[in-house]
Order: structure tokens, then sequence, then C-alpha cells
């Protein structure tokens, strides 16, 4: 019970400061952040109240749609609206059509009976969300985030009629004895599948979020060139986004040694690491929340307090997220930083 009842306290000290911030800056990714951080904190919470002897079936059913479903798709969320205005909406588009692919693939693993056309359905969202973000990506309209935003509402409102419908045998929820921990056997397959179709969604997006943004503010040697710019002819633009699949791997493993040199000279801007670490902190928790669905529930809970550290670390770190740090919603400043020189956010190199 002490390490959920820490990590509860923490997210919801994070998701105050969060809110905060936007508060006063206004940054949409802000906003979103501190969502993703109440649901991770309500996930927490619901396990120390279950640990409690108050498992039942409306307890049970938010620990599932917080933990399992919101969490890393939120907090991917934040990610995609950090990086709006780049060339980031490629690799969104190709995270949310794996996370459809992998959807299928998992009914097909496991042949969950009762996940009717579920499976299809949910790789055909995938499928046209990846071509209509892709689209707008290589037209540079900066509306594809607030596609992706209001998808992802939509699937959420879904997700919780879905999940308040659903059918629970028995006692309405089903512990893990060895670990006192609940898992998803009494849930329908059509619930179950929305777990890898939010949380790989999520976590790549956060993962890919990490390396595109460090290669965006680290030094670069471009080894191999190539351009995304939609002015060009079709077939050109075609040859170079297949390039740019082995081209930007290549540039990002020459460019380390001089982001390592910037990195001890203190040089290398906050981005950097922080997205570094936000992504470390969304993606354990999405694998030991992944892995406690499919019966290992071992490691559930070092993975949220591993999580909410990486992330509380990543967010400070960056200057985006805290300009300064202070009493939520008060005047008192404990801490401020001068802002570091500005860079494009292209990306299209």
């Amino acid at each position: 019970m002490l390490l959920p009842l820490l990590v509860a306290m923490l997210s919801f000290v994070f998701a105050t400061m969060l809110a905060d911030q936007w508060w006063r800056r206004r940054r949409p990714y802000q906003l979103v952040w501190a969502v993703g951080m109440v649901f991770y904190g309500i996930a927490a919470l619901t396990e120390v109240l279950g640990s409690a002897g108050t498992w039942d079936t409306v307890l049970y059913r938010a620990w599932y749609l917080t933990g399992a479903i919101w969490v890393a798709a939120w907090l991917g969320l934040g990610t995609v609206l950090l990086l709006g205005k780049t060339r980031f909406g490629y690799a969104f588009a190709l995270t949310v059509f794996l996370a459809g692919l992998f959807t299928l693939l998992t009914q097909r693993a496991r042949d969950y009976p009762d996940a009717g056309i579920a499976p299809w359905l949910y790789f055909g969202i995938a499928a046209l969300v990846a071509l209509a973000v892709a689209v707008l990506n290589y037209f540079a309209d900066d509306r594809w985030p607030r596609l992706v935003a209001i998808t992802l509402a939509l699937g959420t409102l879904a997700s919780l009629v879905l999940m308040a419908a659903a059918p629970l045998p028995g006692q309405g929820y089903s512990i893990t004895e060895a670990t006192g921990i609940p898992n998803a056997e009494p849930l329908p397959g059509y619930i179950r599948l929305l777990t890898p179709f939010f949380n790989i969604t999520g976590a790549l997006s956060l993962v890919f979020g990490a390396i595109f943004s460090t290669y965006m503010f680290m030094p670069k040697r471009r080894l191999l060139h190539y351009s995304l710019d939609p002015n060009q002819k079709g077939d050109e633009f075609l040859f170079n986004l297949a390039i740019s699949i082995v081209a930007f791997p290549v540039n990002l493993a020459v460019s380390l040694p001089g982001a390592l040199r910037a990195l001890v000279a203190g040089q290398l801007h906050s981005r950097v690491p922080a997205t570094i670490l936000i992504a470390i902190g969304g993606l354990v928790p999405s694998v030991t929340s992944g892995l406690s669905r499919f019966g290992e529930t071992r490691v559930f809970d070092v993975g949220l307090l591993i999580g909410v550290l990486f992330l509380f670390a990543g967010f400070l770190v960056s200057i985006e997220v805290f300009h300064d740090l202070r009493v939520p919603f008060t005047g008192v400043t404990l801490w401020h930083r001068a802002p570091e020189p500005a860079e494009p956010l292209t990306g299209g190199r």
C-alpha cells in the first residue's frame, strides 16, 4: 500500500504544479499533461483504496480505465501538442498505425471470444487517423494535433461508456492473490483490446517524441541529406520520405558525440534531457501496466513509482513546461531560470 500511496501523492502534487503553469502560460501541452497526471494519481489511489479492502466493481473499473487505457495516451498527447509545429506528425502517424496493427495481432494471439468486430474497428480507426495526420503533415497543416486531441477525447468518452456498460461476472473484479493487485480477467475482450490501442499509441508517442526532439535540439551532423518539403514533386517527396527512415537514425547516431560534448560543457538545450526523461517516465509504467493486464503483476507498483519520478524529473528539467518553480496558484516564486536561446523546430531535414 505504501508505494501506490506515494505515487498517488506525487502525481496529484505534480498535476497541480502543471495546472498552475498552464494557468499562467496557457500552453496546451501543460494542461494535457496535468490531466494525464491526474489519471496517473487516480490509478494509484484506486489501488490504495482497494488494498484497504474496499475493492468493488466501480473501483475496479476506474482502476482499469485510468491506469491501463488513459494515462499513457494523454501523456503522449502532450508530446504531440509540444511538437505540433514540426514534422513529428509523420512519426505519430506511424505510431498510431502500429498501435492499431498490434491491437489486431493481439486478438489473433489471445483470441478473446467476446471481442466481436472491435479489433478490426480499432485498426480501421487507427489507419484513418494515421492517414489523416500524414496528409495534414504533408501540407504543413498545423491542425493535425487538434485532430489527434479530438480523436483521443472521443476515444476516452467511448471507452468510459463501454466500460460502464461492460458486464463483469462474479464479484465484478479479479485480484492476483500473490500480489494483491487486480488483473483484467473479468473484462470482455473489446475492453482489454483498448489497452494496446491506447497504451502503445501513447508510449510510442513519448519515445518517438523524445528521439525526435532530441535530434532537433542537439548539435547535428547530417551525413545523409533529405527534405520533406511539400513543395517538391510527389515522387521526389516519397523518395525523400523513404530515405528519411534511414537518414534520421544515421544522422542521429553521428551527432551523438557532439551532443555529449555539449552536455559536458553545459550547452545542451534543456529539451534534450527533458524529453528523454519524460519518455522513460511514460514508457516504464506503460510496460508494467500492460504486463499486469496479462497476469504479470509483481512489477506493477515499482513501475508506477519509477514512472512518476522520471516524469517529474523530465518536466522540471524542461523550460517549456516549468519556466519557474513556485507555490501553485500563488505569487510565491521559489526559483526562476533565465530563458534558453530559441531554436527552430522544423525537422524537415
